[in-house]
């Protein structure tokens, strides 16, 4: 990913400090980081008294107060952070997005369609509609590739290992060419796939023979792996393998079914954002 530019996503209660060991590497590797605070408005308190036509609306003094507050909070931490890049020499510009959710995602989804990845960090999980606002904007109104669990994992930015599950779908191609900077500089690339349709209408005759060739054409060091499932959902068996193979990063394509779908029952994106322990690089 060397002189890529990226933007990074952090909440209110993000710590400069957790950025430290990435701003090391972002330093080394020439990334330009565009740093957005996100915080969403404090809602309008709006009160009703009677009943329409005949009743007044009343919206309580102190909520300007509060508006304030928020705002200075949210400019503590975009200084506090700009401070922190700038004593670890990175380049960087760093801004304050306070809206409300559906402001939120259009602005992230603006910012991102001149970065080339966007990374989110692990504090806005605390807030989950804000997170999944976030998320949202980023895979599926902007053409970046979308790195979540990268703070405290350093090598995700610079990763020797990388494990790439792998299907003939367009989202797994979108996440490899996302992320063929960082294959182009890995030592090892596996190309997993897990259960594979051996016909010409499924995953094809030799299934990742196609995109291997491509990738080792762009200089990957690429090995093809076949994996069954054994019974397990297939986020986790990508998480088993990726830490069998000792991977810093996984690639994957987002969302192969409805979105709803996976929400409601449950699928592999749902599995791989919602676990820690791996950094995962996705696109939709």
């Amino acid at each position: 990913m060397r002189n890529s530019s990226a933007l990074v996503l952090v909440g209110k209660t993000g710590d400069p400090t957790t950025l430290r060991g990435l701003a090391a590497v972002w330093r080394e590797h020439a990334i330009h980081i565009s740093l957005l605070v996100l915080g969403a408005m404090p809602r309008i308190p709006v009160y009703s008294y009677g009943i329409a036509p005949y009743g007044a609306i009343d919206i309580p003094d102190n909520w300007h107060e509060e508006l304030e507050r928020n705002a200075n909070e949210l400019a503590a931490v975009a200084d506090a952070h700009a401070d922190m890049l700038a004593k670890e020499g990175v380049e960087a510009d760093v801004k304050v997005l306070c809206a409300e959710l559906r402001g939120l995602r259009d602005g992230i989804a603006r910012r991102a369609l001149s970065t080339d990845f966007v990374v989110l960090a692990s504090d806005l999980r605390t807030e989950d509609d804000l997170f999944n606002e976030a998320l949202t904007a980023a895979i599926f109104d902007s053409p970046a590739g979308v790195l979540v669990n990268a703070f405290g994992e350093f090598a995700a930015l610079a990763p020797k290992r990388v494990f790439v599950a792998w299907n003939d779908g367009l989202q797994a191609s979108r996440a490899v060419r996302a992320a063929l900077p960082a294959l182009k500089e890995a030592e090892e690339v596996t190309l997993a796939l897990f259960d594979p349709v051996m016909t010409a209408y499924g995953d094809g005759e030799n299934p990742g023979s196609d995109i291997a060739r491509w990738l080792t054409h762009h200089g990957c060091s690429v090995s093809v792996k076949q994996f069954p499932a054994g019974g397990l959902e297939i986020g986790d068996a990508i998480k088993m393998r990726a830490t069998e193979c000792d991977a810093d990063l996984i690639v994957m394509g987002a969302y192969h079914h409805a979105r709803m779908q996976q929400i409601v029952f449950g699928g592999t994106t749902r599995t791989m954002i919602k676990q820690t322990d791996k950094p995962v690089l996705l696109a939709h």
